[in-house]
């Protein structure tokens, strides 16, 4: 039998740690952030190569470093660099590569208390492989990204009512991205929604949830089955994401950079980008977005077409360097005409 002491001993600190957690949570849900992300975090394994190798290749690369990639994770980092104050909600693998991204996370001033640890999955992993042109070919395992739940989602709802923009993709459970999306717009929060990795049968809801649907010409072309190679048919393309219900398209072309079209406007304009030598493309789109995020929320009353054209700026610096976040620029190194 325990003596009466240690019993009582057990019950205070469970007592203490119980009210520790509740003081903690209602310290964090009354925390207010310019942008939220609920979306993956990955370990980037990055090859450098000659070329991309055929079916059945192998060729020898020229290096090979381990980088922080998941979309989610990349959008928030960048929305951050900028100067947002920014929280990612996501889930990790309790391993080497998710308490090395929790700190990375720190390291850049973003709120890890909605970044939980699991022993049930490793931390999501993407093995990338860049050519000489800066072209990739990217497989992902979503490992512990999937595992992000509807409940947990639940406990961060007061946080992601108190802030400004709310960003999902579709590396983590379809599910608890339209779950998130829904929450921020029953909050009147801004919503940006990046369908990528696209899926062909995406639930409608996806679209009438987005106050801005951002997607790139192969995601478009998957969605709408419908070719994207140049400006007009993107326009032509963004015209029927439109019409599925979303507050504003914007499609992505890379070095032909972005068309803008908005719900009620008959006109949708074309965004061009400096032209520039690109030195790895990957991570753009999520440079653009998390720059799309920090200027929707910093300036809401901007024209769209003009956050996406500081936005293109953005990324445009990011294409120029090696890496994924390693190649996201820091507020420093921009123009201060894009502030």
């Amino acid at each position: 039998m325990q003596p009466l002491a240690d019993t009582l001993t057990r019950h205070v600190c469970s007592c203490s740690t119980l009210l520790e957690q509740t003081f903690k949570s209602e310290i964090m849900t009354e925390e207010a952030f310019d942008v939220m992300v609920v979306g993956s975090c990955m370990t980037d394994l990055v090859s450098q190569t000659p070329r991309l190798p055929k079916a059945g290749e192998t060729i020898h690369g020229q290096k090979f470093f381990i980088g922080f990639g998941g979309k989610g994770a990349n959008q928030c980092i960048q929305a951050a660099r900028l100067g947002a104050k920014t929280a990612m909600v996501g889930k990790v693998g309790k391993d080497f590569f998710g308490e090395n991204y929790i700190q990375n996370f720190k390291d850049n001033g973003v709120h890890t208390d909605f970044v939980e640890q699991t022993s049930d999955a490793a931390t999501g992993a993407a093995s990338i492989i860049v050519n000489d042109a800066g072209e990739n070919a990217i497989v992902i395992v979503a490992g512990a990204n999937m595992l992000l739940s509807s409940e947990e989602l639940q406990n961060v709802l007061p946080a992601i009512g108190r802030s400004k923009v709310l960003v999902c993709q579709l590396e983590i459970s379809p599910e608890t991205s339209l779950q998130a999306l829904r929450m921020a717009r029953e909050n009147k929060v801004k919503t940006i929604f990046n369908p990528a990795p696209a899926i062909p049968d995406l639930d409608p809801d996806f679209y009438r949830v987005s106050d801005v649907f951002c997607c790139n010409e192969s995601e478009a072309e998957l969605l709408t089955g419908s070719s994207v190679a140049n400006v007009e048919e993107a326009r032509r393309v963004g015209q029927e994401l439109l019409k599925r219900g979303c507050g504003s398209v914007i499609i992505t072309l890379g070095p032909q950079g972005c068309v803008v079209l908005k719900a009620g406007e008959s006109n949708s304009k074309h965004v061009p980008t400096t032209k520039v030598t690109a030195v790895d493309t990957t991570g753009a789109g999520d440079s653009f977005i998390g720059s799309l995020a920090f200027y929707m929320a910093h300036y809401p009353t901007m024209p769209l077409e003009e956050i996406a054209r500081r936005a293109n700026q953005v990324a445009v610096v990011s294409v120029q360097a090696i890496g994924t976040q390693t190649s996201f620029p820091f507020k420093q190194d921009l123009l201060a005409e894009l502030f």
